[in-house]
């Protein structure tokens, strides 16, 4: 039986944690399929005013985060076969609502994201996705890669 896990990515330094947690744990290459998985949410208003030529270059830019991860998950030994790579370009409200909507179109048994440290102030005004996802995921795993 194969472990389907599913991994959220962008291009931070906690996405880079979460491949290299991963990475380093023992499973049976033949026994677990990967999706890396990219969502783009609404835009805020300081990205919009970044203009059209900004916002063409995302769904590049994010291939390419998702095309490395792919290649870092092979170089540790996981099959390549077993690695689909997912690039959300439909906007969600947030983050996390499209991890919820992409996790109840095909269920896995592990969610996987990474979380950077952030103050009380910036957990109150923007929100947890770790959380949002432990609570609404109910039935698989969640993991929680936390940036030191």
């Amino acid at each position: 039986m194969k472990n389907s896990i599913l991994i959220a990515l962008n291009d931070s330094l906690s996405s880079r944690a979460v491949i290299d947690y991963i990475c380093g744990l023992s499973f049976r290459p033949e026994d677990v399929r990967f999706t890396l998985l990219h969502i783009y949410r609404e835009p805020a208003s300081g990205e919009e005013l970044m203009g059209k030529q900004y916002m063409r270059k995302l769904p590049l830019k994010y291939l390419t985060v998702l095309s490395t991860a792919k290649d870092k998950l092979t170089h540790a030994g996981f099959l390549k076969e077993n690695i689909e790579v997912s690039l959300v370009t439909d906007p969600y409200p947030t983050v996390a609502d499209g991890i919820i909507d992409q996790f109840k179109k095909q269920p896995y048994t592990m969610v996987v994201v990474g979380r950077k440290r952030m103050s009380k102030a910036e957990e109150f005004v923007m929100g947890d996705a770790s959380v949002k996802l432990v609570r609404a995921l109910e039935g698989t795993a969640v993991m929680v890669v936390k940036l030191k």
